[in-house]
């Protein structure tokens, strides 16, 4: 019976952090460009991106090294997780414009 508290507390101790919030990354779309252009993440984790459209106009969030595509309507935000990933730098753009580009740089 002694060791119920002990073995208890042990498990919530390595348990906590697998329950910890995935991190969240927020980037705006603002004039055809991904705001930051350049955004930090760290390796081996995954990661909750919020895009934001603080455009009037409809975009598309799309990455082929991610293997990710979302619609993000005028106005809207859109959640797209990744990860985890190696380190390096991964590209992401609308896909409605093609020179609105951005990269996810893991470390």
């Amino acid at each position: 019976m002694r060791l119920l508290p002990a073995a208890l507390f042990l498990l919530l101790a390595v348990a906590a952090p697998a329950l910890a919030d995935d991190p969240v990354v927020a980037i705006a779309l603002k004039d055809h460009q991904f705001v930051p252009a350049e955004v930090p993440v760290p390796d081996g984790v995954k990661v909750q991106l919020l895009v934001k459209n603080e455009q009037p106009t409809t975009a598309e969030f799309e990455s082929n090294s991610l293997h990710r595509e979302k619609i993000v309507t005028a106005g809207g935000q859109i959640t797209v997780f990744v990860g985890p990933l190696d380190p390096g730098s991964y590209e992401f753009f609308d896909d409605f414009h093609n020179s609105t580009r951005g990269h996810l740089v893991v470390k």
